[in-house]
């Protein structure tokens, strides 16, 4: 393959699909979503009190999507690098340490305060304490996926699936970056995008929460459409959702998650704000306010966010239409 084109410049003009932003705990946008464990564990942190979080992660064990969820939402605090550092020195064959250190620094330097160098260096250390741990890599993915060259975001990619092979963050973090390349003269419903999302979503068990994959395609797809100026800012307004295969999508995907729906994933939320958004978006308000019953506080900044929109009112702007209130 080609490599990944820079749209607009760079990759950091483009709305980060990470929601990368200033941790919020206020509810809506509080990246730990309704995992409570997590958020008792995090207060107890910003009081000092570190052994409730250490605990955490020792009893979270090889439950990679939760290990992964929090250790990246513990990994957002501003105290979180120099506390891993610590624990790190007292315990040098900590491997939760080692992540949580790693992840510290991922953040640091996606926000321009950490040499990147560093903080692969911090991921391949914490790699090699845990070796079927996948979480490093999504360290390193997170890097590559708006720093890195298309090889390390592939290569990053590959290891995470080859520990994890329905790893959820990962598969968003690649069909985020593969949403940017070019088109090459496809028709719009045609971009590689959207088959490598169908792809990962059929070959997923039945009840994975990567079937709605797809949906996540357009959305990220459409995040790059409204940056570079071929879709208006206003979602419901852009057609995108009106074509025959994103219509198929959106009844397949919200078919699935009727049936399918998992209460204990720790990032369905993040699901469920995607399908959201597109049934809102294709101007289905009816199945739209089931989700956002199921949603409730747990609103996620992408994919409202998307075209540079203020997350908090798009996603109320929404919730009205859908609910009548």
């Amino acid at each position: 393959m080609p490599p990944l084109p820079s749209v607009l410049g760079t990759r950091r003009a483009l709305t980060d699909p990470s929601g990368d932003a200033a941790p919020d705990h206020s509810g809506a946008f509080d990246p730990a979503l309704d995992d409570a464990e997590l958020r008792t564990a995090r207060a107890a942190s910003a009081q000092g009190r570190r052994q409730a979080a250490r605990s955490l992660l020792r009893h979270t064990g090889d439950d990679w999507d939760r290990r992964g969820h929090r250790l990246t939402v513990l990994a957002r605090e501003p105290y979180a690098a120099a506390w891993a550092r610590d624990w790190l020195q007292a315990d040098p064959g900590s491997a939760d340490a080692a992540a949580l250190y790693a992840l510290a620094l991922v953040r640091h330097a996606l926000r321009g305060k950490e040499d990147p160098g560093r903080a692969r260096e911090a991921c391949a250390d914490a790699a090699a304490l845990a070796p079927a741990d996948p979480t490093p890599w999504l360290g390193l993915l997170r890097l590559a996926r708006s720093l890195g060259p298309e090889r390390e975001v592939l290569a990053a990619f590959a290891e995470l699936r080859r520990r994890h092979p329905e790893h959820h963050h990962a598969h968003h973090l690649l069909l985020a970056r593969l949403a940017e390349r070019p088109a090459g003269g496809r028709a719009p419903e045609d971009h590689e995008v959207y088959d490598r999302a169908e792809l990962a979503a059929a070959e997923a068990p039945a009840d994975s929460p990567l079937a709605v994959l797809p949906l996540v395609a357009y959305a990220e797809r459409y995040r790059v459409l409204a940056a570079t100026g071929l879709a208006p800012a206003d979602p419901a307004a852009s057609g995108h959702w009106s074509g025959p295969r994103a219509r198929r999508l959106l009844r397949t995907c919200f078919d699935w998650w009727l049936e399918w729906e998992h209460d204990e994933h720790p990032r369905r939320h993040i699901d469920l704000n995607h399908l959201a958004f597109a049934l809102s978006s294709a101007g289905r308000p009816a199945e739209a306010a089931v989700l956002f019953r199921r949603i409730g506080p747990h609103a996620t900044r992408a994919p409202w966010s998307y075209a540079h929109r203020d997350p908090r009112a798009a996603f109320h702007e929404a919730r009205t239409r859908a609910l009548g209130h």
